[in-house]
């Protein structure tokens, strides 16, 4: 069976990886003079805590050539496909591409997500379903990047004090935005983050109103599964959007992922989205 690795922003929950038996290979997380691996050596909330109190925000790396390199060695008989994060984000499918190349492993091959967390993993789902139907390396790939401009990845900032941190708007635009209480939704759009709706209010009353303006696509979207991935929302907010889309009578599946280090780096604390394939998928044959 096609075996499936992805990069730490793909903020996949630990069931569905365990699930699928995903292999996941970590961005690195800078801060100060010291770097961790994300998601096995530090959390969003030390990262918001260390942020707060440095006034900055932690740079990220992409994976280690070494690191991968020893994880692509461990499935030399099979064929592989790594998913990463959109390359006009990161140069994570670069290296893994070079590392393969390099070492001379041809039964690695790349997929550039054009996207970033569960906007990678709804394409990872279904590379693992097509795999799991005894699909081909070829025919997942072929399937997937048909299908890669349908994911509809969106989210709601609660504050802009990261985004400006981290070089992505001013800091006078986050200090007005903030003032106003303005809170962006970001849309992933062409492998890049451009900013759509601009919404006004409590953290609750924004991300309903944000889910709520996207019910025409999401009674259109494939019903297999939708994601809510949040970067540490009040569980309340949270439980507000499953009923939403529960009450839809779409879903057969809605699942909850918890951001990782590198995409909570950059977009901070209280950042919701709800993420899904745009519109009704054929159920993929091979």
């Amino acid at each position: 069976m096609v075996k499936i690795i992805a990069d730490s922003t793909c903020d996949l929950s630990r069931e569905i990886i365990d699930k699928y038996d995903i292999t996941i290979i970590p961005l690195s997380i800078i801060m100060g003079d010291k770097s961790y691996y994300d998601g096995t050596e530090i959390t969003p909330d030390e990262i918001y805590r260390w942020a707060d109190a440095n006034r900055t925000t932690p740079k990220t790396a992409a994976v280690s050539a070494q690191m991968v390199l020893d994880i692509i060695s461990r499935y030399k008989d099979r064929e592989v496909i790594f998913f990463g994060i959109s390359s006009k984000m990161s140069s994570t499918c670069d290296v893994v591409r070079c590392v393969a190349v390099e070492a001379g492993f041809d039964n690695v091959k790349v997929v550039d997500s054009r996207n970033l967390s569960t906007g990678i993993g709804l394409q990872i789902v279904r590379a693992c379903e097509m795999a799991r139907a005894g699909c081909t390396q070829d025919e997942i790939i072929e399937a997937v990047s048909k299908e890669r401009d349908s994911v509809c990845a969106s989210f709601v900032v609660d504050t802009l004090t990261y985004l400006a941190r981290g070089g992505r708007c001013s800091q006078v635009t986050a200090l007005i935005g903030n003032m106003l209480g303005l809170k962006p939704e970001i849309v992933v759009k062409d492998g890049e983050m451009h900013v759509g709706k601009k919404y006004r209010g409590t953290p609750s009353k924004v991300i309903l109103k944000y889910v709520k303006d996207m019910e025409q696509k999401l009674v259109n979207a494939d019903p297999g599964l939708v994601f809510i991935t949040h970067s540490g929302c009040k569980p309340d907010i949270v439980s507000k959007v499953r009923e939403y889309l529960t009450g839809l009578g779409h879903f057969t599946n809605i699942a909850e992922t918890r951001a990782g280090g590198v995409i909570s780096s950059h977009c901070g604390p209280g950042t919701l989205g709800v993420l899904f394939y745009q519109e009704e998928k054929n159920e993929q044959t091979c």
